[in-house]
């Protein structure tokens, strides 16, 4: 069987913008694809809240998702690695522009394509996800500055570092719009919509046994 390692934040951990509650196994993206798939992929969860590409969280410890993929990958030896990354980073806190953004992806993706364990046959596949846009209204007002504007650009910029590392792509922003009253978060009907997309789109990048 083949497995598929879902690498996110907030919202592939399962955070709703409107409960005081994660997302259950029947609501969150990650278990939709996995029940959307029939059984032919193992999906492993591996969403952490306000985790980054590259970048230290000056007041949360562990947040940084370079981090942790290596010795995710070394547990999990995946044959598919979904990479959705980036709404964390657009925090004024780190102050940096869409195209750098774009490059702390790059480098997680990067780490994936050097794993190859003697096990593997080869590299794990990757899906760079550029993540949804952002609204600053609610929780996307503190520590969000310039963040909506930013957010418009990185799918540019994502799928320049793609193109350049020769990994597939996708634009969640086409598909995914957060919460209207929160901003930063997905309402449990967004989640429907990216499992269902990707249910179709995992089995043209890695082909069930």
């Amino acid at each position: 069987m083949k497995t598929v390692l879902c690498f996110g934040d907030s919202n592939t951990w399962g955070y709703a913008p409107d409960l005081q509650r994660r997302y259950n196994e029947t609501e969150r993206w990650t278990m939709r694809l996995q029940n959307a798939l029939e059984g032919r992929y193992r999906i492993i969860e591996e969403g952490q809240n306000s985790r980054t590409t590259v970048f230290e969280d000056p007041f949360e410890i562990g947040k940084k998702g370079l981090d942790y993929l290596l010795p995710c990958l070394e547990s999990h030896h995946p044959d598919l690695v979904i990479i959705l990354l980036g709404t964390n980073d657009l925090k004024s806190r780190y102050n940096v522009a869409a195209s750098d953004i774009s490059k702390g992806a790059a480098r997680l993706v990067q780490v994936v394509q050097q794993f190859h364990h003697g096990f593997m046959e080869k590299p794990p596949e990757v899906l760079l996800i550029s993540p949804p846009h952002v609204l600053e209204v609610g929780n996307g007002q503190e520590g969000f500055d310039g963040a909506e504007e930013k957010s418009k650009q990185l799918a540019h910029y994502y799928a320049l570092r793609a193109d350049e590392l020769n990994c597939h792509f996708l634009d969640a922003s086409k598909l995914i719009r957060p919460c209207d009253k929160e901003g930063i978060h997905w309402p449990v009907d967004q989640h429907a919509t990216l499992a269902k997309h990707l249910s179709s789109l995992v089995p043209t990048l890695i082909p069930a046994d």
